[in-house]
């Protein structure tokens, strides 16, 4: 079967075009969470103001690169691949620093994560997509 054949075929970017927005849907929440904290009165730090509202936003730029892909760009294959291993590590890595941000905040930001972490496996483990952009050797 061709690349582009494979890339037809039912399901190769589903789950990753599904879990990049659930990510999207679940930062722009996130953001929101941020809003009404604020809103009422509690303390936000800079820092999560810059997450939430950078967060949701990167969203767009990922979904067109998963879209890239689906067509047959291995450059975007490989960026989504990168990016859906390196931002779960990174966000929540960066969230584990005592005193940077509440609790409850740093629970959103891993309950975001969670379907980033179903991208990379899922770009990983697909037969049909590791078929459509083999390893170069």
């Amino acid at each position: 079967m061709t690349p582009a054949a494979l890339l037809d075929s039912p399901g190769a970017f589903g789950a990753v075009r599904r879990g990049v927005m659930i990510y999207g849907v679940l930062a722009a929440l996130a953001l929101v969470a941020v809003i009404v904290v604020a809103g009422t009165g509690h303390t936000v730090n800079t820092f999560m103001w810059v997450r939430a509202i950078l967060l949701p936003v990167l969203a767009v730029p990922i979904h067109r690169m998963v879209l890239s892909a689906s067509r047959g760009s291995r450059r975007a294959f490989e960026r989504v691949s990168t990016l859906s291993a390196v931002m779960p590590i990174a966000i929540i890595g960066v969230d584990l620093i005592p005193g940077i941000c509440p609790p409850w905040y740093a629970g959103t930001q891993v309950v975001c994560m969670l379907p980033v972490i179903g991208v990379a496996v899922a770009v990983r483990r697909s037969d049909a997509l590791r078929d459509a952009f083999p390893k170069k050797s």
